[in-house]
């Protein structure tokens, strides 16, 4: 064996040689190991990747041109004549929505400018933005770097509006991936003009502002399509954060974002040096903080618009099938255009003088609304009212009407005494709201009575404190009064009972069918034969309690049914068992529940609308966001008595105003015709009336039903008569219109029939149905003609004195003839009988310019006693 030098030095390699090459091999299989791993690591998390963003697409919702677009608009509401009156906005709706064509080039521009300088590149996504944003989070930390394009800030608040849930970082990722997603694919669907259009009416602007144009009025108090550079880039500028780059909380902040815009706006290309220089040395925040319109205007709306806003939901509901909240919804978040009937210098008139203490008894008291809310610590919540009120100081300080003060400091005290027994303690929170109306209260409604517009409403008197508080013109129910006599009793009996203004009503004793006296509001003491039209002007409480039981009473129901009245009862309520206003003291407004002053009005109207009822509304025309008709409010009409019959009553109602219990509503160049209404007590005072143009009801009285004083029972006249006086004030002088169906007479004052040379007689119109036809063949004996109309309702038809050639029949005695045209007396003159007419008018007696105490029955809007519930406690 040689185990030379040499020999040895060369195995030695060999075996080296050998262990490398296995440590190559090993090194080998490992590399191909961890190689194969790599790649099943890679193929597993593309994978991964590729199943998690599946996933997520998977829970993408669809998009749509339709739904990328902002949901919440302000709800406008219109006069007749395009003016604006008011506008709903609920939270998230203070939007109105401008096109591309309506929006300044450099408003566009301005947004790009600061928020996606490659919005005409891109397909959706900026990837280079993506990358500057991550080599910025990379290199200094900054998370914050944003790359959102202006495609994927409109997805993000339209279809995704609930971003800000997002808790977790799974949650942000999603969000974005989605986003993305959504952002190409819109960009397959609509155009950039399209989709920044969508953006400038969707981004949130700070102060409550929505869009562009809410932001332009807030801001500059002007439309969008007048925005200059330089307010273009203050507004642009406030996108990043609404709340810090505000321009009227926070110019400085904004300045040097609006400066930051114009500089973006200069590097991009899209404006010019000497448009930039101009814009910078514009002083816009002064005209901000000279021009700014405040837009949380937190200011209650109207009465009008109350009623509006509830007669529109209600109308969705019923017509279009809405629910109550999609009808909510679409009010004050929809985008719609109301026309409403309101007349805003009317509206401007009845408010004025509705507050003005003048139209007022000279002493004033107060009133107390109060709503109150506890929260316990221990969670529990408890309400208290203004009727908890009421029945804690009645029973405490023993008063009948304990909610009247003298001052708001005893009112208050009142108050603060109550809210001791609340006992809250320690942590307990207590949400009040209380106010102090003045005392008595008022409610006034105008309409037109040939189209039913209602042309203004005031729900009540005093400051009106929050929205949709307590109308009393539309929410109260209060006994009617007087004002019923005509449209349950006259009003049938010219129609279908056969009577004349002429037809003689003996004024006598009279006791009701349940044994109730009915008087006279005068005193106790009887007038004997009255006209129909004399027991009109006079509101005499008998003759129109004999009439109602001579037609029957439920006929004079039905008619009051025909005019309008929701709130009566038959008898077969099952929330009023035992009671029903189909009984005689309905003709004294003597009823159960009372009445609304709206629906008062629309009766009245009727009447001055040639017998037509038109049931009354507030609003013509309704349009959806998009400017469709969603509803076109075309009103209910019916015929509610014959044009003649109308006629006769508009004509007999003059004289209420001339020379009966109306005479302190008389205004200047324009005939009135209309019906004083006064409850038991004085508990309700009414004036319902009309003119050629429009027709009024003025209520008055306390909320607590206290009964006024003997000299608190005109005022609503001369309040009636201060708010007609200047709503006619330009029109035209009319006289209201006598139809063909209507003659002229001159009639026996005893028979009924047309006079001859001896008879005492009397000129007035007829019915032609029911005019008298046969000539009266002399006296000296009774005659009874009911077959016409024309004689007494109890076949009374008074004596006739030859030797003077004077019929006496109760109420003084009578020469020559009456005309009433126009409500003047010619050629006689008229003497005794309390409250009749002497020489030509003058009216004296019993009742005179007021309506006295109480010419008719009933006690505010509660359920009260008696027949009728507040009913045969009657005329007193």
């Amino acid at each position: 064996m040689n185990y030379g030098k040499e020999n040895a030095a060369k195995r030695q390699k060999d075996i080296s040689s050998k262990t490398n090459m296995k440590k190559k091999r090993v090194g080998v299989r490992l590399f191909k190991a961890l190689l194969i791993c790599v790649l099943l690591a890679i193929i597993l998390g593309v994978a991964g990747c590729g199943m998690f963003v599946k996933r997520i697409l998977d829970d993408t919702p669809d998009v749509s041109p339709t739904n990328v677009k902002p949901s919440g608009y302000t709800t406008f509401v219109y006069a007749q004549d395009g003016t604006e009156l008011e506008r709903f906005v609920s939270s998230g709706s203070n939007r109105i929505y401008k096109t591309i064509d309506e929006i300044p080039d450099c408003l566009a521009k301005a947004f790009v400018a600061i928020e996606d300088e490659r919005f005409y590149q891109h397909n959706g996504i900026d990837m280079q933005g993506i990358l500057r944003a991550g080599v910025i989070g990379l290199t200094s930390g900054d998370l914050s770097q944003g790359a959102s394009t202006l495609t994927q800030q409109l997805i993000k608040n339209n279809v995704f509006p609930d971003f800000t849930e997002e808790k977790t970082l799974y949650d942000r990722v999603e969000r974005k991936l989605q986003e993305q997603f959504l952002a190409v694919e819109i960009e397959k669907q609509m155009s950039k003009d399209e989709i920044i259009e969508a953006y400038m009416n969707t981004i949130n602007l700070g102060q409550n502002c929505l869009g562009v144009q809410a932001a332009s009025q807030r801001y500059f108090n002007k439309d969008v399509s007048e925005i200059t550079l330089s307010e273009a880039a203050v507004i642009a500028g406030i996108t990043q954060s609404p709340t810090n780059y505000d321009p009227v909380n926070h110019p400085e902040a904004n300045s040097t974002r609006r400066d930051e815009v114009l500089s973006k706006m200069l590097k991009q290309g899209y404006i010019t040096q000497e448009e930039y220089d101009e814009a910078k040395a514009d002083p816009v925040y002064d005209r901000i903080q000279a021009t700014v319109v405040d837009g949380s205007d937190d200011s209650p709306y109207s009465y009008f618009i109350d009623e509006l806003s509830a007669e529109v939901i209600q109308d969705l509901r019923d017509q279009l099938g809405y629910s109550y909240t999609q009808a909510y919804n679409a009010v004050y978040s929809g985008g719609l255009s109301i026309t409403a009937t309101q007349d805003p210098t009317i509206q401007a008139i009845a408010d004025e003088e509705v507050a003005n203490d003048a139209n007022y008894p000279s002493s004033i008291y107060y009133g107390v609304e109060f709503r109150a809310t506890v929260t316990r610590t221990d969670g529990s919540v408890e309400n208290y009212s203004t009727e908890m009120l009421r029945d804690y100081l009645a029973n405490t300080r023993g008063e009948q009407y304990p909610l009247v003060f003298d001052s708001i400091e005893a009112a208050t005290q009142a108050v603060e005494e109550y809210k001791t027994t609340l006992n809250i303690g320690e942590g307990d929170i207590l949400d009040e709201k209380t106010s102090y109306p003045p005392q008595p209260q008022t409610s006034v409604v105008i309409m037109d009575q040939y189209t039913g517009q209602v042309k203004a409403i005031v729900g009540g008197r005093g400051a009106k404190e929050t929205s949709l508080s307590y109308n009393r013109a539309t929410e109260a129910t209060r006994q009617p009064g007087s004002c019923f006599k005509i449209l349950s009793a006259y009003a049938p009996a010219l129609d279908v009972g056969g009577y004349t203004l002429q037809t003689q009503i003996l004024d006598e004793p009279f006791t009701t069918t349940t044994g109730h006296p009915i008087k006279n509001w005068w005193g106790d003491y009887y007038k004997g034969n009255q006209s129909v039209r004399k027991a009109i002007e006079q509101s005499m409480n008998v003759c129109a309690v004999k009439t109602l039981t001579a037609i029957g009473v439920q006929t004079g129901f039905d008619y009051l049914i025909n005019f309008g009245f929701s709130t009566l009862v038959d008898g077969t309520d099952p929330d009023y068992p035992g009671y029903s206003d189909i009984q005689q003291v309905t003709a004294l407004g003597g009823i159960t529940r009372g009445v609304y002053n709206i629906e008062m009005t629309a009766a009245y109207a009727s009447l001055a609308n040639s017998g037509v009822y038109t049931k009354p509304i507030l609003y013509t025309q309704i349009l959806d966001h998009d400017g469709a008709v969603l509803l076109d409010n075309t009103p209910d009409q019916h015929q509610v008595v014959q044009e003649s019959t109308a006629a006769l009553l508009t004509n007999a109602m003059q004289d209420v105003v001339t020379k009966g219990t109306g005479t302190q509503a008389a205004i200047t160049n324009m005939p009135v015709s209309g019906k004083t209404g006064t409850t038991s007590d004085n508990v309700d005072i009414w004036f319902s009336a009309y003119t050629p143009y429009y027709t009024c009801s003025v209520w008055g009285g306390y909320d607590t039903n206290k009964p006024l004083n003997d000299w608190e029972t005109s005022w609503h006249l001369t309040l009636w008569r201060s708010i007609m006086d200047r709503v006619h004030q330009n029109l035209e002088t009319k006289a209201f219109d006598i139809p063909p169906s209507i003659e002229q007479l001159t009639v026996c004052t005893q028979t009924g029939l047309i006079a001859n040379s001896g008879c005492p007689a009397v000129t007035d119109y007829f019915a032609t149905a029911t005019a008298p036809t046969q000539v009266c063949p002399g006296h000296g004996y009774t005659y009874n003609n009911n077959s016409n109309g024309s004689s007494s309702s109890n076949n009374s038809s008074g004596t006739y004195d030859s030797s003077t050639g004077n019929t006496t029949d109760g109420t003084g005695t009578t020469n020559g003839s009456t005309d009433y045209d126009n409500g003047q007396t010619n050629n006689g003159d008229t003497t005794g009988g309390g409250g009749d007419t002497t020489g030509g008018g003058d009216t004296t007696g019993g009742g005179g310019d007021t309506t006295g105490g109480g010419d008719t029955t009933g006690g505010g809007d509660t359920t009260g006693g008696g027949d009728s519930g507040g009913g045969d406690s009657a005329a007193q």
